[in-house]
């Protein structure tokens, strides 16, 4: 399950006179800090069945384990701030394992997520997504650590691309959020030029104001008319950059560059832990202890005119998309989208149970399932080469400022707090 990869590609793509210098970039908000349904669903990668793992999902109420873009552009409502997207977001839930009693899990609430969407510079034109596009980046297979290490990177000419991190704002970083001398086998590993960041689980509790343990996860923007919609697995592949300007290969389109970011609200279990440098409480809902199979979906029920024109016009930045200058359709204020799951019920956040959903086993670090064979996520899609602007962009954000600007920003005018 690799995605191509296109230095090769790119450099045999005619290059045409810069249609794009410059890197434009808007955050899409979220009408609540509770999604819009949970369950074993995944109609990316288990589409008319139950998934492998449970979800948590964003987006439009047609969402379903059989889901297509036309049934979404009629979903009666979504949880988007902006009316006409209709698209899907959706993430592996996070579940807090009981020190105590490990055969104990709870559900971990949203905080709150953001969708950025980057507009990059390229040598040719940013297009919307084509309706019911799917998208997955991450790998739901693996327990080991990223070959590039701690770090996220977004050049391949970097070398091996990391494009899942997890962020853990900290009052302190003495003692560091990663063990000093970790390969990642036990533990996770720092980011060498982020204290609060790195990949996998970090060992200490977030508690950076407003910012609490954050799940960030990069996607691909180079789309493949020939393999479909549907073929998520051969439809995506990585630009390169040539000359500053970020290059798809001939015939692919320029879609935009997707980074999502989910705050989980882990300060709520901060007095059922106490943080030793060893180990640490929270796990996916895949069973992954270690927090580098961490992935994201996506299935685009956007109005193409309408996000394109978002893509021309709009340079909001972290003051949301809502704030674009011109919207079609106009900005959402339905505060109420939400839907029973295809499948099963949905854990209700106070819930004790004595396994993870689907019975799923914890694996990783000592706990089993150590390897999925690949320390660089062969098995699922390789990382973004995005542009080390949209990089440089979110690192400048992160990890004290960015709450400020975005969860008071935007919070309170469309989420009434943290807690609504």
């Amino acid at each position: 399950m690799r995605l191509a990869t296109v230095g090769a590609l790119a450099s045999m793509a005619p290059l045409a006179a810069a249609v794009k210098t410059d890197m434009t970039f808007a955050v899409l908000h979220f009408t609540r800090n509770q999604f819009l349904t949970e369950g074993p669903m995944d109609p990316v990668v288990n589409p008319g069945k139950e998934a492998t793992h449970y979800h948590s999902i964003m987006g439009g109420s047609n969402f379903g384990i059989s889901t297509r873009g036309d049934d979404l552009l009629s979903s009666d409502c979504t949880t988007t701030t902006i009316k006409n997207d209709k698209s899907n977001y959706w993430v592996p839930t996070l579940f807090f394992q009981d020190p105590k009693d490990q055969t104990n899990f709870e559900k971990v609430p949203i905080y709150y997520m953001n969708v950025y969407y980057f507009f990059e510079p390229t040598n040719g034109t940013i297009e919307p997504f084509p309706v019911g596009m799917k998208m997955l980046s991450g790998n739901a297979l693996t327990r080991d650590p990223p070959a590039f290490g701690g770090g996220q990177n977004l050049n391949p000419d970097n070398g091996p691309i990391q494009q899942v991190q997890w962020t853990c704002p900290r009052q302190s970083y003495d003692p560091p959020s990663y063990p000093v001398d970790s390969d990642g086998t036990v533990a996770g590993l720092q980011d060498p030029g982020n204290k609060g960041s790195g990949a996998g689980f970090p060992f200490y509790d977030c508690d950076g104001t407003y910012s609490p343990l954050r799940q960030d996860i990069h996607f691909p923007s180079c789309y493949n008319p020939e393999a479909g919609i549907d073929d998520y697995e051969n439809n995506m592949a990585w630009p390169t950059t040539v000359d500053g300007l970020q290059t798809c290969p001939a015939g692919w389109t320029h879609v935009p560059h997707l980074f999502y970011e989910v705050y989980w609200d882990t300060p709520s279990f901060k007095d059922r832990w106490t943080p030793d440098g060893k180990s640490q409480p929270f796990v996916l809902s895949n069973g992954d202890a270690t927090g580098y199979s961490s992935h994201g979906d996506f299935i685009s029920g956007w109005d193409q005119d309408t996000l394109q024109t978002i893509i021309d016009t709009c340079n909001v930045g972290t003051s949301g998309m809502e704030n674009c200058p011109t919207i079609p359709g106009g900005v959402n204020d339905n505060k109420d989208c939400e839907i029973a799951p295809a499948i099963g019920t949905m854990i209700a956040a106070s819930q004790v149970l004595n396994a993870l959903p689907l019975n799923c086993p914890v694996t990783g670090w000592g706990k089993g399932g150590v390897s999925s064979g690949s320390g660089s996520n062969s098995s699922e899609p390789e990382p973004s080469s995005s542009s080390e602007s949209a990089s440089s962009i979110v690192s400048s954000i992160r990890p004290s400022l960015f709450p400020l600007l975005v969860y008071l920003g935007s919070l309170f005018l469309y989420h009434g707090g943290p807690y609504s």
